[in-house]
């Protein structure tokens, strides 16, 4: 799935000439954190988030009344003042997947979605992710989580799909991740259904190892010595 099919397009801007407590009322209007900040044209030249303004005001904003000179002076600082210049961007021709990566290496929440001239598209931040993600993998229709230790070996995901839909249970997705030991994986399917008790029996009778998802997890945690 592409960022253009996941990212918000109608987006809350604001001007580099805006005073902050603009942004802030921005935000607060909107449950937004992020504001990218834009030329007329439309061009991003940055972006301002909630902390960047946190971090503009005095400690007398949050814990004391400030005086009106402390008022003034901190209405004179615009947004060009403490916005991120060089923001971290994606192309609308990203995969969703990419942007996860880029959003966790990074460790910012947004992503501004520009085109090839910079022009502001949409942006992209981590709802919108969990958003798309809970649409691919089918999760937001009721369901059971399966946990399954297979072989690394060809015919293995076949083997357990065949045997699923033999008993007419649909899926909403499948995951494959690595495991601990040699040679071996798991397999996530995401049945439709909450009676799964035959299938289950099934599979181990065709000498599956059934494993709870959230022990298997917690058994890769790395223990404290």
């Amino acid at each position: 799935m592409f960022v253009s099919r996941s990212m918000t397009r109608k987006v809350i801007r604001v001007d580099p000439d805006a005073g902050i407590f603009k942004a802030q009322e921005l935000m607060a209007e909107n449950k937004i954190r992020h504001l990218p900040v834009t030329e007329p044209n439309g061009r991003l030249i940055g972006i301002v988030t909630d902390r960047d303004i946190r971090s503009a005001l005095p400690y007398k904003f949050f814990k004391e009344s400030p005086s009106e000179e402390e008022k003034k002076n901190v209405s004179q600082l615009k947004i060009k003042d403490i916005m991120t210049r060089d923001a971290i961007t994606i192309s609308p021709t990203y995969t969703i997947q990419d942007a996860l990566l880029m959003i966790q290496d990074a460790r910012v929440g947004a992503l501004p979605v520009v085109d090839e001239e910079g022009i502001l598209k949409g942006i992209i931040s981590v709802r919108d992710l969990l958003r798309a993600f809970t649409n691919v993998l089918g999760i937001g229709e009721p369901g059971t989580l399966l946990c399954i230790l297979v072989e690394e070996k060809v015919g293995q995901l076949k083997k357990i799909v065949d045997a699923i839909t033999e008993e007419n249970i649909s899926f909403g997705s499948v995951l494959v991740a690595r495991y601990w030991e040699k040679d071996k994986r798991v397999v996530f399917p995401y049945l439709l259904t909450q009676n799964i008790a035959h299938v289950k029996e099934k599979l181990k009778k065709l000498g599956f190892t059934l494993l709870e998802p959230m022990e298997w997890y917690l058994d890769q945690l790395p223990k404290n010595e």
